[in-house]
């Protein structure tokens, strides 16, 4: 039978003096007081390890910071630990880095992570720079210092409720979801358990999209006219027509690249990392486009792109906002922006009876249904370059002020 030890009191311990020599009181279940010669008072407990049963002792703090009480409270917790099979040396070590974890895990620490992880998944530098700064301005002043393990959704809120008060519901919407990427992040590598912030965008009222500003069919040939007509620059122009020609989004019409230009074949082939949809796209050029293409040579042609910029670096292609800039400028305010040349393109070859398919594969759109996309792989390159050919020659009657959309059309063998 176990020697049955007396518990120890409050008074034996404040009455116990240190000697020569380190020695315990004990309290009973492993729990013992050690004075130390230096009048030091330090709570033990010893216990055998759950998987090598060896002997070995933890400390629980000094008295009279820890009481008897806290003393006894953590020696029957450890005991509980241990028969669960838990080492008391180990789960210490767990719960101290996770304290630490706690007080360096700020979320822009682990904003600043899962950045680098995102970087490193082909998005353009454009994409990524426009993710970065919208953190540092929205969201980093506020609750960047913050640890993540303490942020709930109500902090997250908080943080946007400026920017809903100014009507910003377009940037809070792509807040809320980079904020649920990097706390999904946190939750992947084992930090934290739970996304907080899962349901954040449900508190805010979603953006209403508006329609790009274009123009009817009709006024096409004012705008070609006025366009011929404008004071900018020749490759401004030329970029202008180029979009519009080849239906292609603004930054994706200034991203051009000789190298990617099949002249053989008149096709323009978009590398997939430059696509909104990061699939490579191919386009037919027609004859008008080609023109476009013998305009630029000579001015670009020792140039990687065909539009390069017109201030430095001169290596790199023209601003995205250089077409929209010049529309402005040639009264069209409120009226067209460059990207809505490609829903005039396409309000156009619909009324036209072009196949939906084609126009769409044309627009470089991915089908929303993921099923669908999966079987429908077929890219329609040579109905393609037939619509295009007649796009590119109604443009051209536009800009000699003729639009008829009664001339004479082989749609049959489009929508075959």
């Amino acid at each position: 039978m176990p020697k049955r030890i007396a518990p120890m009191t409050d008074t034996q311990i404040k009455n116990a003096k240190p000697q020569s020599k380190d020695y315990p009181i004990y309290d009973g279940n492993g729990l013992l007081l050690l004075i130390k010669s230096t009048g030091t008072k330090i709570w033990q407990f010893r216990y055998y390890r759950p998987i090598t049963n060896n002997r070995t002792t933890v400390s629980f703090g000094s008295y009279p910071e820890v009481s008897l009480q806290q003393a006894r409270k953590q020696r029957d917790e450890a005991r509980e630990l241990i028969k669960q099979g838990i080492d008391l040396q180990e789960h210490k070590a767990e719960q101290e880095q996770r304290k630490h974890e706690e007080i360096t895990s700020t979320f822009k620490k682990i904003a600043t992570e899962w950045f680098k992880v995102k970087s490193g998944k082909g998005l353009s530098e454009k994409t990524l720079k426009g993710t970065w700064n919208s953190l540092e301005l929205h969201l980093f002043p506020y609750i960047g210092n913050k640890s993540i393990f303490k942020l709930k959704a109500k902090d997250f809120i908080k943080t946007m409720e400026p920017l809903r008060a100014n009507g910003k519901l377009e940037t809070i919407k792509r807040l809320c979801q980079r904020i649920n990427e990097i706390m999904f992040y946190a939750v992947n590598i084992g930090l934290i358990d739970v996304n907080p912030a899962v349901k954040i965008k449900d508190a805010f009222e979603s953006p209403i999209k508006g329609q790009m500003p274009t123009i009817n069919a009709q006024d096409l040939p004012e705008f070609m006219q006025s366009l011929a007509m404008a004071r900018i620059e020749l490759q401004t122009r030329c970029v202008i027509e180029w979009q519009l020609l080849t239906m292609t989004r603004p930054n994706e019409a200034v991203g051009a690249k000789w190298q990617e230009i099949d002249f053989d074949n008149c096709l323009w082939i978009i590398p997939a990392e430059k696509m909104k949809m990061r699939r490579e796209h191919t386009i037919t050029l027609n004859k008008q486009a080609m023109a476009i293409l013998s305009i630029m040579k000579p001015i670009s042609g020792h140039r990687e792109h065909i539009f390069p910029s017109m201030k430095p670096p001169y290596t790199a292609p023209m601003n995205s906002s250089t077409a929209n800039m010049a529309i402005k400028r040639m009264g069209y305010k409120g009226k067209l922006v460059a990207h809505g040349l490609r829903a005039l393109a396409s309000t156009i070859l619909n009324e036209q009876g072009f196949d939906p398919n084609i126009i769409e594969a044309a627009l470089a759109h991915v089908d929303t249904n993921s099923v669908r996309r999966a079987y429908n792989r077929a890219t329609y390159l040579e109905q393609r370059r037939i619509m295009l050919d007649w796009w590119g020659d109604f443009v051209e009657q536009a800009s000699q002020g003729n639009v008829s959309l009664s001339g004479n059309r082989n749609l049959k063998l489009v929508n075959q």
